[in-house]
């Protein structure tokens, strides 16, 4: 099992549709090279950015496949496996590990919502068990799970009861927090940013990598944010984090991850859009989006191949 701890950009990815909601597994490999040509070190898959949870088990399996395949050991897969069954999490984890992931990654169940660390610690530990090779990140994100586990004090514990538990994906806004995870045993864990918009305060409380939906599009401003705070240039770091808020909040104005996908799009990389309960675009929203997107300065200056059609 490998030990080496992440650093910089992991790209979220997203998951290709065709028009009938199909799967469009041939964009992969172009989105591949396009996320690792950009800056990316890392690609996690089936998150919450890639809809895992609205796509079949054996949907989830292909696109794992897919993804790994194209990787092709330039850049660590890490694959997300939580579902509200436990056997088809398991059946993920075990999946991830045959196909050659480097990683795999849960998020609780959500629907029983998970308010008890002992219980919380038995789900994970069986998740975790079905891929014994492989080094397991929990992933932290109580907006979506509804857990309200003290998530230091279940890192804490979880340590000797799962033999891989190595990092932490943290997608909440609680600084003091995150820190607090990153010092427990002395920095024994893997503790990586997930949320996009906050990466400066992240680097200032000790992150050394990040998860994120917007590194697909935008992550050579990520890049220079990071290259700007480790020179001390805060001025430009914060210039870098008010250009990609910049980015997020004209996304925000819309279905996020369908917005993301309209302008994945206009890059290049037909990913369809999301499937329900989130909602496309309409046509009209569409427009006014690429309208909008033309005037944000990130995508002007650092991704000089968006159509404005």
């Amino acid at each position: 099992m490998s030990t080496h701890k992440l650093s910089g950009l992991v790209a979220a990815t997203y998951t290709p549709f065709h028009a009938d909601g199909s799967l469009a597994l041939s964009q992969v490999g172009p989105m591949v090279e396009h996320l690792i040509e950009s800056g990316n070190r890392g690609l996690y898959v089936c998150g919450s950015t890639g809809e895992g949870v609205s796509l079949t088990t054996d949907e989830r399996c292909e696109v794992a496949q897919a993804y790994v395949h194209a990787a092709d050991g330039r850049v660590p897969v890490f694959v997300q496996v939580g579902h509200n069954s436990i056997a088809e999490a398991k059946r993920l984890a075990a999946h991830a590990q045959e196909i050659g992931a480097d990683a795999v990654s849960a998020t609780c169940p959500s629907y029983f919502k998970v308010n008890d660390q002992a219980a919380l610690l038995e789900t994970i530990k069986a998740i975790a068990s079905a891929a014994p090779s492989l080094p397991f990140y929990y992933y932290h994100i109580p907006v979506l799970t509804g857990s309200s586990i003290d998530i230091v004090s279940f890192m804490n514990a979880a340590g000797d009861a799962i033999p891989n538990l190595f990092g932490l994906k943290y997608t909440d806004t609680k600084l003091h927090e995150f820190q607090q995870c990153l010092e427990i045993g002395d920095g024994r864990y893997d503790v990586v940013w997930g949320s996009d918009e906050m990466m400066l305060g992240a680097l200032a409380t000790g992150a050394k990598a990040a998860i994120g939906s917007t590194y697909n599009v935008i992550a050579p401003t990520y890049l220079k944010l990071i290259e700007a705070f480790n020179a001390h240039r805060i001025e430009d770091a914060q210039a870098r984090q008010r250009e990609a808020i910049e980015l997020i909040r004209v996304l925000g104005q819309y279905p996020f991850h369908s917005a993301m996908k309209e302008l994945l799009r206009l890059m290049g990389h037909d990913f369809g859009t999301c499937r329900l309960p989130q909602r496309g675009l309409t046509s009209q929203e569409a427009q006014e989006l690429q309208q909008k997107l033309q005037s944000v300065e990130c995508l002007a200056n650092l991704v000089a191949n968006v159509r404005r059609d």
